[in-house]
């Protein structure tokens, strides 16, 4: 019964996946898609899917999104289309705090003709194979100034208070705080710390990056002004004993491959692999309305 919400190691880059305010960012189309590989030679392990598109309409201070996940793991497998709606609640010279509420389906598909069970007649096996589906809905808020980044956020509220089934995905709560600080010329770094809880479990996170700039190479486009970022690397701690290396390239100034390997502290699946790969790309709107300043520097909701 421990239904849980997909797996990424590279969520701390995009965090709409459990909480919709986080698409509140204005001046662009945001495209994001991973795939992760989880335990690689474990039969029926983890294997996640997830893609996100979403634009800031200024006119309305509103972002809209869709999304796609997909999680299979054994004999299930999970289909998760969404539909996000995110409002900038305040827009100040100097921070910012939005709302956001994602709803659509979430549909699990159980198939027990996959099991291969050493005693066929266990009466705890499930050898059906059946599909539910039911309507989800998540919620969350995001306050951002120029350093700091304070979330709340909740996903699977139907399932709020409801007893625990093959179908169900309990909800989940999360909680966390990013320091941001872009202000040297050769590099930028972030630090931060999330809480997620469900039933009696929770698990911290802890989380560092860094992103290495090119002294040289100006960029003067309408999202990126300043020194290029070339690269950044990362590290995740989690308190299921998981370590996690991440590393990202800048195809592009708005265009960035990230790769992330996780490493399990856990005797019995510290020999296997666990891989992630990220393509995150913005498009620049063509209007430059939405541009805020603080302390003569362009502020980004990102």
């Amino acid at each position: 019964m421990a239904q849980a919400d997909i797996s990424t190691s590279t969520r701390w880059n995009n965090r709409a996946s459990y909480n919709p305010a986080f698409i509140a960012r204005p001046d662009y189309l945001y495209l994001f898609t991973d795939t992760r590989r989880q335990w690689i030679g474990v039969d029926g392990a983890p294997v996640v899917y997830n893609v996100q598109v979403s634009e800031y309409i200024h006119s309305i201070s509103s972002a809209l999104g869709l999304s796609f996940s997909s999680d299979k793991i054994g004999i299930t497998k999970v289909i998760n289309p969404m539909f996000t709606y995110a409002f900038r609640i305040a827009k100040q010279t100097n921070w910012s705090l939005s709302l956001g509420l994602s709803t659509g389906l979430f549909v699990r598909t159980i198939d027990g003709s996959l099991f291969e069970a050493e005693n066929s007649n266990d009466p705890s096996l499930y050898y059906y194979s059946e599909k539910m589906t039911k309507p989800d809905f998540n919620a969350g808020v995001e306050f951002q100034n120029i350093h700091f980044i304070y979330g709340l956020s909740s996903t699977h509220l139907f399932s709020l208070h409801k007893s625990d089934s093959l179908f169900l995905n309990t909800n989940h709560r999360y909680g966390y705080a990013i320091y941001r600080n872009d202000n040297m010329n050769s590099f930028s770094y972030s630090a931060g710390m999330q809480v997620e809880n469900r039933y009696n479990l929770t698990i911290i996170e802890g989380s560092f990056s860094l992103r290495v700039k090119h002294l040289l190479k100006l960029i003067t486009g309408p999202l990126v002004k300043g020194p290029q970022e070339i690269m950044d690397i990362g590290v995740n701690f989690s308190s299921s004993r998981q370590v996690t290396l991440l590393l990202g390239i800048m195809i592009t100034p708005y265009a960035r491959i990230g790769y992330a390997y996780d490493q399990s502290l856990l005797t019995k699946y510290s020999r296997y692999q666990t891989h992630e790969i990220m393509l995150e790309y913005r498009i620049p709107s063509r209007s430059a309305s939405t541009i805020y300043r603080c302390v003569d520097k362009e502020f980004w909701y990102r």
